[in-house]
Parts: C-alpha cells; structure tokens; sequence
C-alpha cells in the first residue's frame, strides 16, 4: 500500500526529516521523505498495520523542537501521483520497494504556511562535547547538532538546506559528512554541522581591524583582554555584544561613557552555576532561563550576594537582566569572572552592525578589541527580554529565540460565543445554531496581511491564514537606517514563507509615522488596499488574540503615547470592545498640558509643573519647581520663565492622557529622575524605587489606600465621566513629601496603588454598566509589576476574569500584531 503524507509547521531545522526517516525504518516502511519549501512530502510504502503505527510515531514523538500544523493523507494512485522528477531519478517504482530515502529539498512556489524554528541554545549533548577533551569540537566555539544551534540568523532561503544558509561557505570535512550522513547520528542532515578542520573560525584583532590572533588562541587572549579589564565587541550568532567584566567599576564606566549610556541596564551572562550568587528567582523565572530560548530575563537582586558579585554601576533598578550562555563560544568565555556584561553592540537607536567591516568601524572608538568570526549573519536578531510579573512570564522584547516562530489563533473558539450572540435560549431554532457554528468552525481566514506595527521598539507581523508571524525584533523607525531595516525584515519574512502577494496592508493611525510611510509602499508594490488601526485599538485587539478570547470586554490600556482619534497623545485609556468589535473610549485619565512635547518626555519636570499649575497658582508651582534648579544642567531659571510662559499662553504645547507622563512627574517630584536618558527611564525608576520601600510602610500604605473613604475617591475620580484625575494624585503626593507623612518611598509606593485602585474603580463600575465580566491590562505600563499585580488581585477579588499578555509583548512590540488580530476581527469574521 502507498500512501502521501504532506506536514506543514515547523517542520524544517528540528531534525524532522531524520526523524521520519528513522520511524519509517522501525516501522518497516519504504518510500521517501522530502523538503518542499514550507512543508514535508512523505511517501511511505507498507502494509496497513505498519503505516497506521508509523503515524502514530509521527505524531507522539516528533523532535521537540518541532509543530505539526497540518497533516494531511492520501492514497497513491501509483500512475498519475508521484512527482515526475522522482520517477527520473528511481526509475519508476522500483525503488519504492527497496529502500525508505531522504532525498533532496525541491523549491516550489506556493503559499502553504510554515516556517523554520528560531535559533535554539546549545543542547546539553554539544555543551558536554564542547567539555570534553577527547572529542574533535572539544573548545570548539561553533558546535551544533540537530537539536541545536542557530537556524533564523543563517537561513537565506527556503527550504532549509545548508546550501540555503551561510553555512554554505563550507563545506563539510569527511568525518563531518559521515555524520550527516549516517541516520543513526544526531547530525544526521543537521544543516549548522561543522568542525573545527572545516567550520568557521574565530580571530581577534585590536581596535583597527588588526588581526592578532586565530583560532583557540583568540578565545583564551579574549578572556584574558576581559578579566584585564578590556572592553570587547564579541560578534555573536545574531549580532555583537559589547563585553566587559560585570564586576569591575572601572570597565562598566568606561563602557557607558564611550556608549553615552550614563543610566540604562545592562544585561549580563553568567553560567547556571553562578547565576544564583546574585539573583533571587522563582521556578518560573529559572525554566525560562535555562530553556531553549535562552532570553534575558529580570531578575531581583540577592541582598546578600548582589554586591559580591556584580558592580553597582550596571543596574539602578532592583532587577538585573540575566541570561545564560546560548552558544559554544559563550561557554568558552567563562574563567574567573562570575558575569559578564553582555548588552547590545548599536549606538542608541540604531540596529547592530552585523559584518565585520561595519562592525569595526561602527565601534572602534568603543572596543578596545574585536572578536570576530567569518560566518556571515544573514538575520540579525537582538536577544528576548522577559519579566516575572503575576506569576506569569511576559515578554518584554520578543526577538531571539522566538522569531520567527508564528503565533497561531483557533478562530473557531468565536462559533460558541457568535451562537450565544444570536440566540439567548438554547433551544430556539436549534438547526441554524448548529449551522452557525459549523459556518464558524469551518471558516478559513485565507489573506495574507502584512502589518508594519508602531514607531517606536517596532516588531512588524505577516499573518497567513490563522498564523501570525512576527519579525525580530526592530527597534525606532523614525531613524533612517532602523526604518530600512523594518523594510528588510518584513521582506525577509515575505521570502522565507514564500509569500508572493498581499492582500491588505494595516498601520498606526497617526499621520506622520514612517511605518505609515512604508505602508503606502507596500501598498503600490502589492496593489493592496491600507487599512488603519488606532494606537490602543491595536493594544485591545492584540491582547484578545494573544489569549484567543473573542467576547465583549473592557481592557484598561496604559503606556507613553499613543495618536488617538481626537488627534491628542492617548496612554491611559478604558475601552470597551463591543460584539461587532468595535473599541468605544469609555474613560481615561485626566488630559493634561505637554509643554513643549516631546521635550517634557525628556524632562519630567516639565510635567510636573505642568500638573501643579492645574492645583496651586503658576507662581507657586514656579516657586516650587525652582528648588530644582542644578539637579540637571539643562534646568535654568530662565528655562522655567519660559516653561511658565508655555503655561499661559498654550503655545508649544499638547495634550495627553499617558499614563507615562504621569508616573515621570512623581519621579522628578520625588528626584529620582530628572531626564530620560532611555525610553520610559522615568517610571521605570520610580517603580524600582517605590519597590525598595520597607515592607512595613508598604503595607501601611496599601491600608491607606483601601480605607480611603468615596468622599477622597471622588475627588480622585469624575464618576460620571469616567476620568481618573491625576491631578490630584500628583497634588496628593506633593503634600505627602511637604508634610513627611511618609518617605519618598513610601510615597512613590502610594502614587502606583492609588492610581492603580482608581483604574479598577472605574473598570469595576463601566463592568457593572455594561454587563462585563472579563477586564483586560496591556500596553507598556502593565509591565509595572506594582500596578499590575495590585489590580490583577483587587479585580479578581471582585470576580472578574483577568486578560494579560502570554506570548505576544505588553507594549508596542505587539501592536503590529493586534493590528492584524484587529484588521481579521473587522473585516473577515464580523
């Protein structure tokens, strides 16, 4: 008996094909298994009983990396079924009846969906290798098998074969060729497979390009350049870090004063045995570290460790990002040093500079040295960040590791509830429900969309069918080089799914977004039409496929900024998603004045005495203010004349309701940060110091905060309009640090539950209006743990289902995804 199997998913770069070979040999099957692009073709030739047993094993014990989308049966027709180029090549049948082969990749031009995994970290099998001094990739810094090793950062083309790959410049040594040959082998067809006589080489040269050392010798001058206190640009699998010792002060300022990166983070590797010296961490937070995808992930500091270990100039917050090793060469780093600094080698703004030239000469006056290599990195792709936030991990920066792994959506969980819609008794016209439903479970979303997502920390999203495909992560296109980078990444992923058209393109709604600019070229060079999602739309819609929840719910969306459709800058917002899912606006914060725009981003006490002005008279907010003055250069008297000038006239100005901006004024209030030096530093500052109050001020004020009685509240809220006056926060906490009720702390502490209570106040009463049940939290701002977690247990308390964020990221990194998830919602099910 003949049968042909096709498998869709991924399905390429996880060993499937041995796989399949060595599951039809056990099963006693001929036949063949065979690339076709975005999907297997298998051929098996056997008895009935046989190849019943060999779907079986198809199915429970696929290589773990892999995921069977589709998979579809039919029998031979021996006469008309088999490709023509295999009857070439095997002479008829007769082969069939001999042998089970793997035979050669055949490009096709279709649109069947699939994909190749993301990189995966090096297995444990490589790491012992890689130790062990009888093995030919002992110290070999590009060891790599089946089950590991990099795949997005070198594929060029589908299918995943190595002549497809940057692995194409070398060929394979005998010994190499026997493993990936032999079946019994894990390098069997492992398309990264080398060694050190015919794999790529690592060299060191000095600041100019000069090559001083190859090979072995290289990596040990390295780590001695490291442990001496030298900084190092270490070309990666996908990108270059820059590298210093994580514990040597002087190393770590230098590094941020060459980089002009005086505040920001920096992450750190260490080993999994070292790791816990200096970082607390739950079982959570460790799977996601040592797991395949190897991101960086926050952690809190060890109070008793941190200090030993790590210097107090990488991270002023109250977490420091740590990742494990993800490569041989990061494993032969390690000596002495307990952590390495491991951040990013781009200039702010900027994407990483990926060939050697580049690399050289865009951080020559950063690197002391370079250790290069000589494969090419055909993807870049920057490393994951994930947090620990209400027992649940959330994705900060979805890049390594995850891209371009596509997300998927079962819309037919919307038949049960689009069936409750119509009908409200059950038994009433019971034939068209089930009609209904079946309309809904068999309803295929055919279109391929490509969304390009917002401005700032951009990720783009090719969605196919119920697949969503997400970019790496991109970064800030409103710079040249990053917006050219959006374009390459969006038509790398349109070749490596060999997608050849578009049927409609969805962007931001404001007006001036170069990713809007890009869409309007897609749009000519497709012929597709453009459709526009709102900034916070896009946050809901994102939110809602992330957790396949397709029902009427109120999200709270909180974040910097956002175009809204009065035309004014939106970030705390309350919408309600209708049943036609539709986003209707039912209550934000308080708008207050931008002086200066996006200077008062940059300089938070422009906000602040923007919103004390609204409760004390501007000569008394000036007045205030002024004792500010040489806290940073840029604030002068003169400055603040005219900040005041701005105040009165309206002139220069704009209008907000971010939740950002607020949260920045009590930081400057608080002199915890008086310019963002990165992106969201502010708050981002001013929740590492409200989390370092002592736990017995915390809870008095959690006990404030609860006992408030609705005379404060309402002056804290506008019931009938639904806004949150943040006003009277800020005023609130200008009195508490005037009166010492409690310590900056303690205060800082106080302005997260107080707005975090009176956004569950007014998501609690909108509920209750509406006949809600389900509240969803998104955008950048629910990456604060305090907010979150407090209105996570108040909310469930009060027994409403809770939506956060799973595998798509909080804040802008998932828009681009929502704006698909919102363009399918509007227009293909509605």
């Amino acid at each position: 008996m003949l049968k042909k199997i096709f498998v869709s998913g991924i399905v390429q770069g996880v060993g499937f094909r041995p796989f399949v070979y060595n599951i039809a040999k056990k099963n006693n099957l001929k036949g063949y298994v065979k690339n076709k692009g975005n999907f297997v073709e298998i051929v098996v030739n056997g008895n009935l009983k046989d190849i019943n047993n060999f779907l079986i094993n198809l199915k429970e014990e696929k290589p773990v990396l892999s995921k069977i989308n589709k998979l579809e049966i039919e029998d031979i027709d021996t006469n008309n079924d088999l490709d023509n180029d295999l009857n070439n090549k095997l002479d008829g049948l007769e082969e069939l009846n001999k042998e089970f082969h793997i035979y050669s990749s055949q490009n096709v031009n279709n649109e069947v969906a699939g994909t190749i995994p993301p990189d995966i970290a090096l297995c444990d099998d490589c790491i012992k290798e890689l130790k062990d001094k009888k093995d030919i990739r002992y110290e070999y810094p590009f060891i790599a098998c089946v089950n590991c090793g990099p795949r997005f950062t070198v594929i060029k083309k589908l299918p995943y074969d190595r002549e497809n790959t940057s692995m194409d410049k070398f060929p394979l040594c005998e010994n190499c060729e026997k493993e990936y040959k032999n079946p019994n082998d894990r390098r069997f067809h492992a398309q990264a497979n080398c060694c050190d006589k015919c794999g790529p080489k690592v060299f060191l040269t000095d600041s100019n390009g000069n090559k001083l050392l190859e090979k072995e010798s290289a990596i040990k001058k390295a780590v001695e350049l490291l442990e001496d206190g030298k900084i190092l640009a270490i070309k990666g699998i996908g990108g270059t870090h820059l590298v210093c010792d994580a514990n040597n002060d002087d190393a770590i300022l230098e590094l941020r004063k060459r980089l002009n990166r005086p505040t920001q983070a920096f992450a750190i590797m260490s080993t999994e045995e070292k790791y816990p010296l200096f970082s607390k961490f739950t079982k959570i937070e460790e799977e996601a570290l040592n797991s395949y995808r190897r991101p960086i992930v926050a952690l809190k500091k060890k109070e008793n460790g941190y200090n030993k270990y790590i210097s107090e100039n990488i991270s002023n917050l109250d977490t420091v990002g740590v990742m494990l090793p993800y490569s041989g060469l990061h494993y032969l780093l390690f000596g002495k040093c307990t952590a390495y600094v491991m951040t990013s080698a781009n200039l702010p703004g900027l994407p990483m500079a990926i060939t050697n030239d580049k690399i050289i000469e865009s951080l020559k006056d950063i690197a002391d040295y370079f250790l290069l290599h000589n494969r090419d990195i055909v993807n870049r792709c920057d490393d994951s960040v994930l947090k620990l936030i209400s027992n649940r991990m959330m994705i900060l920066r979805r890049s390594r590791g995850y891209a371009p792994e596509p997300i998927e959506i079962d819309f037919s969980k919307m038949a049960e509830f689009e069936n409750k819609n119509k009908y409200k008794n059950k038994d009433e016209n019971e034939n068209e429900n089930k009609e209904i439903i079946n309309e809904l479970n068999n309803k295929k979303i055919e279109k391929n969309i490509i969304s390009v997502g917002a401005e700032l920390n951009s990720v783009a999203c090719l969605t196919k069918g119920n697949k969503f495909y997400m970019t790496q992560y991109i970064g800030n296109t409103s710079k040249y080089e990053t917006y050219n980078y959006l374009k390459d990444a969006v038509h790398n992923i349109l070749r490596l799914t060999n997608t050849n058209k578009l049927d409609t393109i969805v962007c931001d709604l404001h007006p001036q977004f170069n990713s809007k600019k890009f869409a309007n070229e897609l749009t000519k060079e497709y012929d597709a039409p453009m459709f526009e999602i709102q900034h916070h739309a896009a946050h809901v819609y994102s939110l809602m496929g992330d957790n396949g929840f397709f029902e009427p719910n109120i999200t709270i969306a909180l974040d910097g900024l956002g175009y809204g459709k009065d035309g004014n800058i939106w970030g705390g917002e309350l919408l309600y998603c209708d049943k036609n899912y539709e986003i209707h606006r039912i209550g934000h914060l308080e708008e207050q004045l931008q002086l200066g725009g996006d200077l008062s981003t940059k300089y938070p006490l422009r906000m602040l005495f923007s919103i004390l002005s609204k409760k004390m008279s501007l000569d008394e907010s000036f007045e205030f203010v002024k004792k500010y003055i040489g806290k940073y250069p840029e604030l002068t008297e003169k400055e603040l004349k005219l900040i005041k000038m701005q105040i009165k006239s309206g002139l220069n100005t704009a209008i907000t309701t971010s939740t950002g901006r607020v949260l920045d004024s009590v930081a400057a209030l608080l002199s915890v940060c008086f310019k963002k030096t990165y992106d969201g530093e502010p708050s981002i500052r001013l929740e590492a110091f409200a989390n370092s109050c002592d736990e017995k001020e915390k809870k008095q004020i959690l006990e404030f905060v609860e006992n408030m009685d609705n005379i404060r509240y309402s002056r804290l809220i506008d019931y009938e309009n639904n806004i949150i006056k943040t006003s009277e926060i800020v005023y609130d906490c200008y009195t508490l640090l005037q009166n010492e009720v409690f310590s900056k702390k303690g205060i800082a502490y106080y302005a997260h539950l107080v707005l975090a209570n009176c956004l569950c106040i007014i998501s609690e009463n909108s509920a209750k209006k509406l006949n809600i049940n389900t509240l969803g939290l998104t955008g950048g701002v629910s990456y604060n743990r305090i907010i979150t977690e407090y209105m996570v247990i108040k909310l469930k308390n009060k027994g409403f289902n809770i939506l956060l964020h799973n595998n798509v990221p909080n804040g802008d990194g998932g828009i681009a995804f929502g704006q698909s998830v919102g363009y399918i919602l509007k227009n293909e099910i509605n």
